[in-house]
Formats: structure tokens, sequence, C-alpha cells
């Protein structure tokens, strides 16, 4: 198949990008050698080059999906856990569930939910694995890595795990021996050695991401784990500030707020994105702003788990670095970048009217502009690549990769729109998928990816779920 497109008559554009480039009065998009070459309209054809048909269609930039834990894509609906908040939920749901997963199982995992995102129109995977210990007897990082190139996604590894036991893990049933610092210190260097890539548009990635900075490290590492990325040339990515806990938990324990903690043990900056980040105190955000630390926002997760709302848009508004990510489908049962930034955009302007103040009279009401559709995409795209450090992706511009989704607004949901443009935020559901391109190379076609037995994956799925009951006894 030929490695030059061109792609058609779309109804419109919408970049990633912010402000006024954030939509293009293009048309047309030709690629070449899995990069974008030009953009405008009416192109004419040429030799060589397959077109695609974009008539009533619209372009997104490839979603960049910030934050994930894949292995619990065979999860989801846990009875035990669907309605506790954090702690007992990570105790009855992730924690109980970790110790059934070998690698025929993660890699099971990891298909079902690259699968699921690519199908919302994701085309870059942030995942948080966190389950390493000693002896694990395989190894998962490989797994995830290969299980994500057969697929076509740009793929970083955020590699977890801990070198303390925290007292939610304590339990028998919980518990997991922890790692040594070396040890883990010694398995990120060997994987950024195999699979970091930099430079312009690169496929693969890694970061060094002890699972919670706070607690599933010692105090005293915290320093050498940021020092030991900077000297691998590897960002640094942890959980942060989920719940009202962790200010507790620091104020008690270190006498500071947790991003002052990060602060104090070289844990900000450019290099560095947290997720989360649900309670921040106005000093925080400021910190957060001032030195380009990327926020990875996961909204529905943070309902579901009723930790709270994020001030993704204050921080927006200093300047900051938010990106958008799924979390894990035990805490998030429709894992998908569409039905996240559908959730996002009318999260935020239902808290801000919820949150507004008595006004003087006549001023009316406030809040439905605190975030616009155009912001939300670019926090799930350009900005995703920012905090993740994917040069040259998440836009739809000339130069850049050439990742991005062609939605067909087919469905009786979208008809009537009076800007087509907004559709597959703004109406939900998960439109058409016309076409998925990575890199230039069509992942998805005509809704279906290429090669892949969707029922066969289905009934994997539903068997493994019931040898998991069996295993664990729930």
């Amino acid at each position: 198949m030929s490695n030059k497109l061109l792609i058609r008559d779309a109804h419109s554009i919408l970049t990633g990008a912010r402000g006024d480039a954030a939509r293009s009065t293009a048309t047309d998009v030709r690629i070449a050698d899995g990069v974008i070459t030009e953009m405008g309209r009416a192109l004419e054809r040429q030799p060589d080059e397959r077109v695609l048909d974009a008539r009533d269609c619209v372009i997104y930039p490839g979603w960049v999906n910030t934050h994930h834990h894949l292995f619990q894509s065979l999860l989801k609906g846990v009875p035990a856990g669907i309605n506790l908040t954090l702690s007992p939920w990570l105790q009855a749901v992730p924690f109980i569930y970790r110790r059934a997963f070998d690698e025929d199982r993660l890699r099971l995992a990891a298909r079902i939910g690259i699968v699921e995102l690519m199908m919302s129109g994701c085309t870059t995977i942030a995942d948080h694995h966190y389950i390493y210990h000693p002896d694990l007897g395989y190894d998962p990082s490989a797994a995830l890595f290969e299980e994500a190139d057969k697929l076509g996604v740009r793929f970083m590894l955020q590699r977890g795990g801990g070198t303390v036991t925290r007292k939610l893990e304590a339990d028998a049933s919980t518990y997991v021996p922890p790692e040594t610092l070396d040890g883990m210190v010694a398995d990120v260097e060997r994987i950024a050695g195999r699979y970091h890539q930099v430079g312009p548009r690169p496929r693969t990635r890694v970061a060094m991401a002890p699972t919670t900075a706070t607690v599933s490290v010692a105090r005293g590492e915290l320093r050498e784990i940021a020092r030991a990325a900077r000297r691998m040339g590897v960002p640094l990515h942890t959980h942060m500030s989920e719940t009202v806990s962790f200010m507790e938990h620091c104020s008690a324990e270190f006498g500071c707020l947790p991003i002052e903690f990060l602060a104090e043990h070289e844990w900000l900056g450019p290099d560095v994105s947290l997720a989360h980040l649900t309670h921040l105190a106005d000093a925080e955000l400021r910190l957060l702003a001032q030195t380009g630390t990327g926020m990875a926002h996961c909204p529905q997760s943070n309902a579901r788990l009723a930790d709270g709302v994020a001030r993704a848009p204050a921080l927006h508004r200093l300047g900051g670095a938010v990106s958008i990510g799924v979390d894990g489908a035990a805490s998030n049962e429709a894992a998908d970048m569409l039905s996240e930034v559908h959730f996002c955009w009318l999260m935020h302007r239902a808290h801000a009217g919820a949150a507004t103040r008595p006004r003087p009279a006549g001023d009316g009401e406030a809040g439905a502009d605190t975030v616009s559709v155009e912001q939300v995409v670019n926090w799930a795209s350009e900005g995703g690549a920012r905090v993740l450090g994917f040069d040259g992706v998440g836009t739809v511009a000339v130069g850049q990769a050439a990742d991005l989704a062609v939605y067909d607004l087919d469905a009786p949901r979208y008809f009537g729109l009076h800007d087509m443009a907004i559709g597959p935020v703004v109406a939900a559901g998960r439109p058409r998928l016309k076409w998925l391109l990575g890199a230039g190379r069509v992942l998805v076609e005509d809704d279906a990816i290429p090669g892949l037995d969707m029922a066969q994956l289905r009934a994997e799925a539903s068997a493994d779920v019931l040898h998991l009951v069996r295993t664990i006894g729930q």
C-alpha cells in the first residue's frame, strides 16, 4: 500500500492547537512518509497517492492519553469496589487482583485497553504500570511495548513500582514484596536503553514513575530517583494529590503541601507529569505553572471515585501544562478518550456554576464558558504530547506526525448540528471512525481494525474475567 495519502473534502478540521490556530480553513491533508506535508483546499492528487474521501467528516488530531493502567482493562465494574472511594477501592480491586496477573493476562488486558482507546481515536498512550516486584518471572515492560507495537500506536511506559510497603498493601491478600531502589533504577535504565526515543516524532518513550511519590518510596530516595532519571534523560511521573488525604498526609508527615514537598525533592519541572492533582492550593497551582510541571487530568476516574474536580482550567489560565488521561478502566469503566473529553467539557462547566457565589443583581449566571471545546481538544492532543515529550506529535499541521482521526458523524445524535466540528466532543457517543492514522499508517478503517477479530477478543475477555473471579474468590 502506498505511504502517500491525500485526505480530501473534510467538512472541518480541529487541529489541537491553541487560540486562532485551533481550527483550520483547509479541507484536504496531504501525507507522505508518516508526516503531514501539505494542507489546503482542492489539492490535486499526485502519482502513487491514495485518496481518502472525507466528505461530511471531521478531522481531529489523534488523542494523546497521558495516564492509564492498561492491566485494569479486565477489572471493569468489579462489584466489590463499585461504590468505594480511592483507598478502600485500591484494596478491593487493583491491589487484590494484581497478584493474579501473569504475562498472558497482562497482554490480553493491554490489547483490550489499546483497542478501546484506538476506537475512540487515540494514537498515543502512556501506561503507568506498577506490577513490579522481585522474581516476577516475566518482563511486563517488554510485553506492553510489544502489544502497542502490534497495534501501531505510539507508547510510553511510565514504569511504576515502589521500594516500601504501604498500609493499604500490607494485608496478606494485597501484599507484594517491594523492590530495592537500585533494582528499580537499574530496570528503568535497561528499559530506557531499549525503548526510549528522543527527537522528532518518537514512537516509544519511557518515564521513571514510582507509583505514588509520597508513599511508594522512602523520603530519602526521592531526590536520588529524580537525579537518576535526569541522568538517563527520561521524564518523571507519579500519582499526586488525588484526594484530600494526600494533603492531610503531607501536612502531618512533612509539614507542607504535596507540591511543596515535591519541589523540595527536585520533582518539579517540564520533564515531570503528575496524575490527578485533584486538590491544589493556589500556591501549588503557581508552582506547577512556573515550573512547567504537567497535569495528567483524569476527570471521569476522579468523579467515579468521588475524588473531586481538578483545577485544570485555573492551571491552564496560568499558562500551565494540562493534558488528559483516562486512568485505569477499573475506576473508569469507559476508558476511552471520547467519553473523557465529553465529560471533561461538561464537568468543569457544572462545577463552575455550582461554585459561583451570589452575583450582583442583573449580572446573570456564570460558568458556561469555563472551558471551550477547542481548549479540551488541545489538552487531549497537543497538551498531552507536550507533557509526555512526544515532539512533533499532537496537532494537525504541516511538519507534524500524521496521527489523526477522521470521524463520520452519520448517527442521528449528530444530525442537526450547526457546528459539525465540535460534534465528537459535545454530542458524546462514539462517532463512526472512518479512518485512524498513526504515523500515516491506516490503523482503523471503516470502524474496524484490519486483522483484528473483535468477536474473538470479546470471548477471550469474558472467559478471562470468569477465571479471574474464580481465582480471587470475589
